[in-house]
């Protein structure tokens, strides 16, 4: 994928288009987002997620960033049930917002083979680790596979639990669809 097709699905990421694309190319390859469907459906989710490249990082104060902390979500996502501050460290982070210490866990294991990320969850905020943590998380998901038979929603509940965005997340795949020349 070129810089300019990347701005065309985004065209608010600006600059940051060009600081992604070669991570980005890099783990969609590595990680078999590989058809123009599979990379339509990747990018109008990652562009959701990070509203256009703009943010590694979820946004949130103490007490909604709280709900990772404490409670139902908090054990869902593998947080301890103490309010010990799980929910700020371990927010949703890269470009598809990796949440909560399980999740955190499974993408250290899987992108560096230890638990770093549980020390240093900062590092999906850089570029390289924003875009192989989303890649990882799409494939290991069994997204590539729903991309190939346009199961959109599908992908939408598994990435964020709801359709929440979607709206936001249809323009982006008829932008990115059209770009890629994807019937």
């Amino acid at each position: 994928m070129l810089v300019k097709q990347l701005q065309a699905v985004m065209p608010s990421a600006g600059y940051r288009a060009a600081i992604f694309i070669g991570v980005l190319n890099v783990a969609m390859a590595l990680y078999r987002v590989n058809t123009p469907k599979r990379i339509a459906a990747f990018l109008a989710q990652i562009g959701h997620e990070s509203a256009e490249l703009r943010y590694v990082r979820e946004l949130g104060d103490d007490q909604s960033l709280g709900q990772y902390d404490t409670g139902k979500l908090a054990a869902r996502l593998g947080n301890t049930p103490e309010e010990d501050g799980d929910g700020q460290r371990y927010r949703g982070r890269g470009l598809i917002q990796i949440t909560g210490r399980r999740n955190y866990l499974a993408c250290s294991q899987a992108l560096f083979g230890d638990d770093r990320l549980l020390r240093e969850p900062e590092l999906l905020e850089q570029a390289r680790w924003a875009a192989d943590s989303a890649a990882w998380f799409w494939q290991s998901n069994g997204l590539n596979e729903l991309a190939d038979q346009d199961q959109f929603m599908t992908i939408t509940r598994r990435i964020n639990g709801g359709l929440n965005g979607l709206e936001d997340r249809l323009r982006l795949w008829a932008r990115a669809k059209a770009v890629l020349c994807v019937s």
